[in-house]
């Protein structure tokens, strides 16, 4: 398993936004092949910063939902990037474990 932590920081004043854009971007994922956790939190300390946690089964699990076209109804990823006031902050991770992550062979 992969994991990204995605921190987005809005415009101020529009983390309630972007938060709400993101939540519908986790509904289309839901049932997504291999998207163990897609997780939207907004910072208690600033609302602006907007933080995604993403657990995939694999690196193509990921790269195949960025590959997917938006449908008609939004949101398109330049719904979220019109929100940002810098460009959001990518860590990549191995994923060794924890609650309600599906077992395998994962150390």
């Amino acid at each position: 398993m992969i994991g990204r932590l995605m921190t987005m920081t809005a415009h101020a004043g529009r983390g309630g936004e972007l938060a709400a854009v993101l939540l519908r971007v986790a509904e289309r994922l839901h049932g997504f092949p291999g998207c163990e956790i897609y997780l939207i939190s907004q910072d208690t300390a600033d609302p602006d910063t907007v933080h995604v946690t993403e657990v995939w089964r694999d690196d193509a699990s990921a790269q195949a939902a960025l590959a997917t076209p938006s449908p008609a109804n939004g949101p398109a990823p330049e719904d979220v990037l019109a929100l940002l006031s810098t460009a959001p902050h990518r860590t990549d991770l191995t994923v060794l474990g924890g609650v309600s992550l599906p077992t395998g062979d994962q150390p």
